[in-house]
């Protein structure tokens, strides 16, 4: 798997994000994004994301299937650790991250 973040125009990507399914990449990137914006000490953000399951997740509307739930107790354990984090849905063309992953290969 692979995935990034990208937070203030400044793309992080992680190319070797071990083996899995493209939902566990996504939650492995918003579990990422949330982590960068705790590291830099941001107080007022939105994580955005272009899988529509995983944003709803998170946002708590549905719940997260077998495998996935591991990875939703893990952001709500960093979204404790500070502000609630807003999660919203964008198209994937609007996806920065996505954007940098299709460039960088």
């Amino acid at each position: 798997m692979e995935i990034a973040v990208v937070t203030g125009g400044v793309a992080e990507i992680e190319r070797d994000a071990g083996q899995g399914s493209s939902m566990e990449a996504e939650w492995l990137a918003l579990l990422a994004a949330l982590r960068l914006a705790r590291r830099q000490g941001l107080a007022d953000f939105v994580l955005l994301g272009d899988a529509a399951a995983v944003v709803a997740q998170a946002n708590g509307a549905v719940r997260a299937p077998g495998a996935m739930a591991a990875h939703l107790s893990a952001f709500f354990v960093l979204a404790s650790d500070g502000p609630a984090p807003r999660v919203r849905h964008i198209k994937r063309t609007q996806n920065l991250a996505g954007i940098a992953l299709a460039r960088g290969r």
